[in-house]
């Protein structure tokens, strides 16, 4: 039998749903599953409140890790042949528990010289997230053979405001009636059952040498050449807000909660204001920029770090 565990950190449940599916398509015969929920000492509540939502960011950003209850005995003793691993983005950053687990000691036992398949859940930017979890992975000595990456397909500004009546409300609704219903789709979650196959595959086969190229074949990744910029240089903007919040203390310091303050109406006038702005000068500029952006676009697609 082969040994496969799941890793994930899910607040909605929405990850939990799209790894159990995909998990469907592995063969129960020959293949022995176990799951592993990341459980912070004091887990961040479902659905968010406002001020504890952005009180979560700097830390967030910057990897700052929480302290995590350990896995038992029986996970940490095992070997095993595949780990999948789910996670949320949070602040174009792989969330807080997942980057707390991959920084532990316990998880450079798990995840020693063993393939990772990533399976990522969230809005729609996630490509700077996985540059990180590719170092992240590297550190605990894994080797990240597939990606999975499922977003909102609706626009932007329609997804925000439906992803925040999600996050504070906490029901996957339509909002106000009008709005789509925020995340992933039901019909993406449930037609992720496809990507276990070409898994599958790899996994009784142990070749993982074209798992991406067959992951990508099933549309597991799609990648929009005005998100590449867009994540890139919020991330600068992001490195400058966490640094200087984070100085002002931990949470719940006067302080601290002023410039919080700052950056949430930042962020609205950076969604709402700024963002339209980049897209037209996306599409000024893209022409000239095209092989570019047709580079990158691989680069992104695939499970290779840059060498930077």
């Amino acid at each position: 039998m082969k040994e496969v565990l799941i890793i994930y950190y899910s607040q909605s449940g929405q990850l939990l749903d799209i790894v159990q599916n995909l998990a469907s398509s592995l063969d129960p015969e020959k293949v022995n599953i176990t799951y592993y929920r990341i459980q912070p000492e004091n887990d961040y509540k479902f659905p968010w409140k406002q001020e504890e939502f952005y009180d979560a960011f700097p830390e967030s950003f910057l990897q700052i890790p929480c302290n995590l209850h350990p896995p038992k005995a029986d996970i940490l003793e095992k070997k095993y042949d595949l780990v999948i691993l789910g996670y949320q983005v949070w602040y174009l950053t792989p969330s807080i528990p997942i980057n707390s687990f991959l920084k532990s000691d316990f998880a450079k036992k798990i995840l020693d010289n063993t393939p990772v398949v990533t399976v990522i859940a969230c809005r729609n930017m996630w490509l700077m997230a996985q540059e990180k979890m590719k170092r992240l992975l590297i550190s605990c000595n894994a080797q990240l053979v597939g990606n999975i990456a499922l977003v909102d397909r609706h626009i932007n500004h329609i997804s925000v405001i439906t992803i925040v009546h999600w996050m504070l409300g906490g029901k996957k609704t339509k909002y106000l009636g009008i709005f789509p219903k925020p995340g992933v789709s039901d019909e993406d979650i449930k037609s992720s059952a496809k990507f276990g196959n070409p898994i599958n595959k790899s996994l009784l086969s142990n070749d993982y040498t074209n798992l991406q190229n067959d992951l990508l074949k099933l549309d597991a990744v799609k990648v929009k050449p005005l998100l590449i910029q867009t994540d890139i240089r919020g991330n600068v903007l992001f490195t400058k807000w966490a640094n200087l919040i984070i100085k002002k203390g931990p949470s719940g310091n006067p302080k601290r909660k002023k410039l919080l303050v700052l950056f949430k109406y930042y962020l609205l006038f950076a969604i709402w204001a700024i963002a339209p702005i980049v897209f037209i000068v996306f599409l000024a500029t893209y022409i000239p920029r095209y092989s570019k952006i047709k580079r990158d676009k691989a680069y992104y697609s695939s499970v290779s770090l840059k060498n930077n």
